[in-house]
């Protein structure tokens, strides 16, 4: 018993004796450095000044300086001789880095070097440090402090923010970036081990450190850190056995830890030593310094620190332009060997630095390798005395908790780490690497050995317009300034312009493509094997660079145009002049053609404003005049000002109308009315195109159910209620949505609603929705007119808005030809709401057609997919184990992935980010396996092949994703405090053919429950038992293809297949009730179930299960949101559909829901015709008009149809009338005729009116000498009273025609009312010469008896033969012609018959043929309606004379019978 307790003492002596002898500091060392700090200068004699001696520069590899006497200088007072010399630049023959070597003088001190018996040896460890600073002292303070960037003493300062403080040169910037190791002290002014970690040795080798700022790294953001000796800093426990080759992330995580760490070089090591010799004499070890909130220091210190550190990220990293660092950390190992050595191992040490700038958003990580001597511990297979062999250190990052990792190759676990500390050329050092770790690892330094097919590129920016002239920095492969560079943009290719070794720089040129394309660069002849996506932004929607301050721009004739640009994105020389000019596109062939217009200022300083006066380019005369939209492009005039390189960067404006620029010039060549021009131009330009319309989907009619529509329509840039309120060219508008992607032909809808939640319809109003030919995302092949994106839609469908309406009236011809005819708005009449499906909590499903349960299910399982395989679909969805609560395990699951993909389009998957990863982003989106980020306005819409993906615009942390495919069918995922929710929309042309744990849209409850194989499993919903293994689980997913259940579409990282999720013996809660599983001591949990929940079951559960009060909070919240968007979209759409507003008028509403009532009012100058108000009837109809359809007609006009409808009224009432009358009376007389042939119609007695009228119309046409306005009667003669009878004994003479004076107010001398005709006078006859005749007096009638009638008699007019029954016989020709050459008549007189060419009465041969009466007197012409009541004796009359006929243009009548007219006598009654 005593020997094993001797054996065993022995054994921890000797122990205690090897740890001793390997620790960092000996007795001898400690003497030895207590010796040289308590060393007292020696004093030298004053000798005449010298010039300060300069120091030498030597290649680290080859040379090392023979050690001199040492000269000891107190650090806070000013030595009396220097020997140091100044250092100058760093950079020796072949490219090595040099280091300044200090020579001082003796002090006769050269037995202090054998102390510890050591002997010089070869210079291993740190660079450019000696024990005390001995460099020179040219900027020392008033403190006394030296400010030489090598100095071993920390600053005596503390932070500042005190204004008026240090102000850093150029040349002092530019001597702090030469140096490469960045500050690290082991002492202060006040005696202290300054940065030193003297806690940390072999047997503690990690301490605890706190920021106290938030640092992100890879995804996660932490407060605190721990440094550990073995080259790395960590944030939690490493697994507590490692095994080599290390592999991370940890597989087994939970099961074993995995850490969270930076490693620049991860590998046992322990605190070395180091010779005497070594310039460096700070102390072996670990050092730590963080300066903190560097923004407002003002401090000397914190003021080089940040501009040292700011500069050399930025120019270093690509990307980090505008990076400014907030905290900086400063970690470094001095001389540290590696663990396990023996001998002398403890002399072959490494030295290395990482340097963390963060503004806690941004974080770089900067790593100096100084001197690298071992690879690898003993453990990891490395020799004891070299540390060679085996695995060497890892050198990478890993974001912990099985999340993700990055291993630096080829560097790292290779044996080619040794290079890290001559590669990396970051700020043209070798051995410097930078790193941007804040979400990702992006490497900012060259690979030169790596080597395969596809190798990762870093270059920022990762987007550009597609108009080209984006400056890509490239980071990738080492360059040769010697050897080309060649990018390659999708198509298109450009040569790369040298900038270091570490970066070159490509300016995008102009593409025809948009989202993601092909980024690949070759160096020589070397194929493209450097690779990665860039994104291209449509020129609509691409990042705005040029502002206009005013709305002025889009005017036809604006005085001024003002626009502002950053002038930082131009360059950092503030003096560079830059060139703005003014470029048009169009399309005249199947090319597409963007090109140059004018310059509108040939150089400008940069000053980041300008003022464009449209009135100085009156009098141009461009060839490409008929270029109506186009952009603004500002360049430097001098590329070279722009980092000293001949390339130029270009800021493109959006896409603006030209109307400002080429008015005047459309003026003179269409005149004053040129938009009018332009517009019909395209309208008959645009009518040879195809029909579009029928492919798009339909309008919501409301806001609400636009914004539900997921599936369709998203967010219209140009007016969206939470990004963009202005909606310039949709005034009155609150909120626009368009198609999500274009149709089959390319086409787009847009839907716009006002403040009332209404379509906004262009037969209203031309603010109204306007579909439109060409999607903004253009269509492929991009390279042809007509699918270029943005500018093709711009061409078709914005050019003319301005051109048709924006420029003219609204109610000009051609803006309602564009509203009405080329781009109306589509009604939503037809409009269907799409179906609905979700899952939440823990998890519930409500399927589409309403079914709500519960699964919890543990694995990848199918959420819906369609049977029909022509409209193939897949969405899946995982769900993993909630955290345990209070009491242990919880048994239940959560949604925490989604996957989907349409018949041929990109699988996107969407994540639950880690608890501690989600302070910036709450949702991870991979498209292919690859992450993409929507941070950026830019990247808000993002569009893969055959889908579309986005954010809404007022959310910058990913927490609610939109996929939207191009079947109509969209998946939103929806993140709020670590739960998420996934809900389904589809069109309704997926009825009857979906399956899975949403189960069958049918309409139809029962069959929601459709297993794989086509059959309907009968469920009990309150049996989560049956379920879950009778339905649920026959949905899980496996890497295989499973026949009816399909494969899983999951991303796979770090070798987890679906295996490692799924677990199909998970057996989880079967009960739904929380009264019935919760143990009976857990009544309170019961009761706060029912407080937060209420009557929701699926709340009550879940916060029994979980006891979280979020969980229980959403899935409340998402049930009801499910819920309510079901019942919205189920309800039948009803709407009454366009009501066309009246030309020149206007509605004072635009509801066409039903109940809305519609009231019209006219311009002013129009009168409103028909109903002045229509209303929208409950079964979708307008009502049927009362009065017409509305109109607004001008004054002239209506007062025209008013005419017209009365004199078609007229028309339409008596015509008819007098048509029945004619027939009555028509009809009346054959039926009396038939019953008696000798009947006769009864005369009805003539009226005074008619004989005057009929007389009037006889002397129309009468000689010249007649007066108009006197009645010409004829006097009738009856058998008493006869003028023309011949006289006893006298010749028988033809008296001439005798015409009465007759005034129009004297009495009818043809009526027969008893009183005799008076006569009111004569007029006398004239020859054919104008003569008047002779005339008589008037003589009276002896014979002439008063009291007889002076009626017409038949019988004086009709000479011819009286038929027996009571009519005359017609003469015979003979008698007629007779009759003819005899005619005379008082009142067509022969005179009458020689003027009567002008005259419009002329007399048909029955009317010339009138006899003369029985006693042979003069022939009277008959009349042709006068009948008198009055019937001579003996005489039959017989019916009306055939009448007379106007014939203008004929010859006169023959003249009358008179032979001698100059001895005519007038006779006088």
């Amino acid at each position: 018993m005593r020997f094993k307790l001797f054996l065993v003492c022995a054994l921890a002596c000797g122990f205690m004796a090897y740890v001793l002898a390997n620790e960092n500091f000996s007795v001898e060392e400690v003497e030895f450095e207590d010796q040289i700090m308590n060393a007292v200068p020696v004093e030298q004699p004053k000798a005449p000044a010298k010039p300060k001696p300069q120091a030498e520069f030597v290649d680290v590899p080859k040379a090392t300086p023979d050690p001199k006497k040492v000269v000891v200088v107190n650090p806070t007072t000013k030595p009396s001789v220097l020997t140091t010399q100044k250092p100058a630049k760093n950079v020796g023959v072949g490219g090595q880095r040099m280091i300044p070597v200090v020579h001082v003088d003796s002090r006769g001190t050269d037995d202090v070097l054998t102390v510890a018996g050591l002997k010089p040896q070869a210079m291993s460890g740190a660079l450019i440090m000696p024990n005390d600073y001995l460099g020179e002292l040219y900027d020392v303070d008033n403190s006394g402090y030296n400010w030489d960037p090598n100095n071993n003493v920390a600053p005596p300062t503390s932070p500042s923010t005190a204004a008026g403080g240090y102000t850093i040169t150029a040349a002092r910037l530019a001597e702090l970036r030469q140096t490469f190791m960045y500050w690290y002290f082991d002492k202060d002014m006040f005696g202290g081990r300054a940065d030193y970690q003297f806690d940390i040795h072999a047997s503690m080798t990690q301490l605890h450190k706190n920021l106290n700022f938030q640092l992100p790294f890879y995804g996660f953001r932490f407060n605190y850190t721990r440094l550990s000796l073995n080259g790395y800093l960590e944030f939690s426990d490493p697994p507590e056995y490692l095994t080599y080759p290390l592999v991370f992330p940890i597989k087994d995580w939970p099961a074993k830890r995995d850490p969270s760490f930076m490693g620049i070089f991860f590998s046992k090591c322990r605190v070395g030593r180091i010779y005497p010799s070594d310039i460096d004499q700070r102390t072996p070890g670990v050092y730590f310094r963080v300066e903190r909130d560097l923004m407002g220091r003002t401090d000397r210190f914190g003021v080089e620190v940040r501009e040292r550190t700011m500069w050399d990220i930025r120019q270093g990293v690509v990307g980090a332009d505008t990076f400014i660092p907030k905290h900086v950390v400063i970690a470094t190992w001095k001389n540290v060997s590696f663990a396990g050595g023996i001998d002398n191992s403890l002399f072959t040490t490494n030295t290395f630095q990482m340097v963390l700038a963060t503004d806690e958003v941004y974080t770089y990580i900067i790593f100096n390798y100084a001197i690298l001597n071992w690879l690898s511990h003993t453990e990891a297979g490395g020799d004891t005395t070299q540390g060679a062999g085996g695995v060497p250190a890892f050198v990478g990052f890993n974001a912990g908790n099985g999340t993700q990792a990055y291993e630096y190759k080829p560097y790292s676990q290779n044996m080619v780490i040794r290079d890290l500390a001559i590669r990396g050329w970051a700020n043209g050092f070798p051995g410097r690497h930078i790193f941007r770790v804040d979400e990702q690892i992006l490497i900012g330094s060259c690979n030169k050995d790596i080597d395969a097919a596809l190798l990762p590129l870093t270059f920022a920016p990762e987007s550009g317009n597609m108009l080209g002239g984006q400056v890509v920095n490239i980071t990738g492969p080492c360059f040769d300034p010697n050897i080309r560079v060649t990018c390659h943009f999708d198509t298109e290719s450009v040569l790369g312009t040298y900038v270091d070794r570490n970066r070159v720089i490509c300016v995008q040129p102009y593409l025809k493509a948009e989202g993601y394309i092909r980024f690949q660069i070759s160096v020589g002849t070397q194929r493209f094997k450097w690779r990665g996506k860039y994104f291209v932004e449509t020129p609509a929607a691409a990042t705005e660079k040029i502002f206009f301050a005013t709305d002025d721009v889009h005017k036809k004739n604006p005085a001024e145009i003002r626009i502002t640009w950053d002038r930082y994105n131009m360059t950092s020389n503030l003096n560079a002049n830059v060139m703005i000019s003014l470029w048009g596109y169009r399309e005249t062939k199947i090319e597409p053609q963007l090109e140059y217009i004018d310059v509108i200022e040939a150089s400008y300083s940069n000053t980041g404003s300008y003022v464009i006066t449209p009135s100085n380019y009156l009098n141009r005369n461009n060839i490409n005049r008929d270029m109506q939209f186009g952009f603004l492009q500002i360049n430097l005039t001098q590329p070279e000002q722009y980092s000293g390189l001949s390339i130029s960067p270009i800021l493109w404006s959006r896409p603006i109308p030209l109307g400002w620029y080429m008015a005047p010039q459309w003026e003179r060549q269409h005149g004053k009315r040129w938009p009018r021009a332009l517009c019909d131009n395209w309208i008959r330009s645009d009518r040879f195109l195809r029909n579009f319309a029928a492919d798009l989907p339909l309008c919501p009619c409301t806001l609400d159910q636009a914004v539900l529509d997921k599936g369709r329509f998203r967010p219209d840039r140009e007016c969206d209620k939470d990004s963009n309120p202005s909606c310039l060219r949709h005034r009155g508008a609150i909120h626009c949505v368009v198609s999500g992607t274009p149709v089959a032909q390319g086409a787009e809808q847009q839907c716009c609603y006002d403040r009332y939640g209404f379509l906004m319809l262009t037969y209203d109003q031309m603010w109204g929705s306007r579909p439109r030919r060409v999607h903004n995302l253009g269509k492929m092949p991009w390279n042809e007119a007509s699918k270029v994106p943005s500018l093709s839609m711009w061409f078709h469908d914005m050019r003319p808005f301005y051109s048709c309406c924006y420029w003219q009236e609204e109610q000009a011809v051609g803006c309602e030809t564009y509203r009405f005819e080329r781009r109306p708005s589509q009604d939503c009449v037809a409009y269907q709401a799409p179906g609905i499906a979700g899952v939440f909590g823990d998890p519930h499903f409500v399927t589409f057609d309403g079914q709500a349960y519960t699964f919890n299910g543990l694995g990848e399982f199918v959420l819906a997919r369609s049977v029909d395989e022509s409209n193939r679909f897949e969405i899946q969805g995982r769900f993993q184990q909630l955290p345990n609560n209070y009491y242990g395990e919880v048994k239940a699951t959560q949604l925490t992935a989604m996957a989907m993909r349409g018949n041929t389009t990109t699988t996107i998957e969407v994540r639950l980010r880690p608890l501690h990863a989600r302070w910036r982003y709450r949702l991870d989106v991979l498209a292919d396996g690859r992450r993409v980020y929507f941070d950026r306005e830019s990247l808000k819409f993002q569009h893969f092949d055959g889908v579309t993906v986005y954010t809404p615009t007022y959310l910058l942390n990913q927490s609610q994703v939109v996929v939207q495919f191009d079947a109509g069918i969209g998946v939103e995922v929806v993140e709020n405090e670590g739960f998420m929710t996934g809900r389904v929309f589809l069109p309704w042309k997926f009825i009857n053919k979906t399956a899975g744990l949403f189960g069958n849209w049918s309409f139809n409850k029962l069959d929601d429950f459709m297993l794989p194989n086509g059959q309907v499993a009968t469920l009990n919903l309150n049996d989560l038992r049956s379920i879950h293994t009778n339905f649920g689980i026959k949905w899980m997913l496996t890497d295989r293809e499973v026949p009816g259940v399909g494969a899983a579409l999951f991303t796979r990282e770090f070798g987890r297949m679906s295996s490692y999720y799924a677990n199909a013996t998970f057996l989880p809660n079967y009960v739904l009730d929380p009264a019935d599983f919760l143990p009976a001591n857990r009544t309170y949990d019961l009761e706060r179930a029912e407080e937060l929940c209420g009557e929701c079951m699926q709340c009550q559960y879940d916060y029994a299960m979980t006891l979280n009060r979020d969980l229980a909070h959403f899935t409340k919240n998402y049930y009801d949101t499910i819920v309510n968007m079901q019942s919205e979209n189920s309800k039948p759409v009803i709407s009454c559909g366009v009501l066309q507003t009246p030309r020149f008028g206007r509605k004072l509403s635009f509801d066409f829901m039903p109940g809305a009532k519609v009231s019209f009012e006219c311009n002013e100058g129009f009168i409103l015709v028909g109903d002045q108000r229509r209303e929208c009837l409950a079964n979708g109809l307008w009502n049927v008009p009362e009065y017409g359809y509305t109109e607004c007609l001008r004054e002239v006009y209506y007062t025209r149809r008013v005419a017209f409808i009365a004199i078609g009224i007229i028309f339409l009432v008596i015509c008819p009338l007098m048509l029945c009358i004619v027939c009555g009376v028509y009809r009346y007389r054959q039926k009396q005729l038939k019953e008696d042939p000798q009947w006769q119609m009864p005369m009805l007695p003539r009226s005074r009116a008619s004989s005057a009228r009929n007389l009037r119309t006889l002397n129309y046409d009468d000689d010249s000498d007649t007066d108009a306005s006197t009645l010409k009667k004829s006097r009738s003669y009856d058998k008493v009273y006869r003028t023309n009878e011949p006289l006893p004994g006298k010749p028988q003479i033809d008296f001439p025609a005798k015409k009465w004076d007759l005034d129009e107010n004297d009495e009818d001398v043809t009526s027969s009312e008893g009183e005799k005709p008076k006569q009111s006078g004569r007029r006398s006859l004239r020859s054919p010469s104008g003569t008047e005749l002779d005339q008589q007096g008037e003589h009276d009638d002896p014979n002439h008896h008063p009291d007889e009638d002076d009626d017409f008699d038949e019988a004086d007019v009709h000479g011819g033969t009286i038929h027996p029954a009571g009519y005359h016989q017609p003469l015979s020709p003979e008698e007629a012609d007779q009759l003819h050459r005899q005619q005379y008549s008082p009142t067509f007189s022969g005179l009458d018959s020689r003027t009567s060419g002008a005259s419009s009465i002329n007399y048909t041969p029955q009317q010339q043929a009138a006899v003369q009466n029985r006693f042979g007197g003069v022939p009277v012409l008959p009349s042709n309606t006068q009948y008198f009541s009055g019937t001579p004796q003996g005489v039959a009359l017989r019916t009306a004379p055939t009448p007379l006929t106007q014939d203008s243009g004929l010859p006169s009548p023959p003249l009358a019978t008179s032979p001698t007219p100059s001895v005519q006598k007038s006779t006088e009654v």
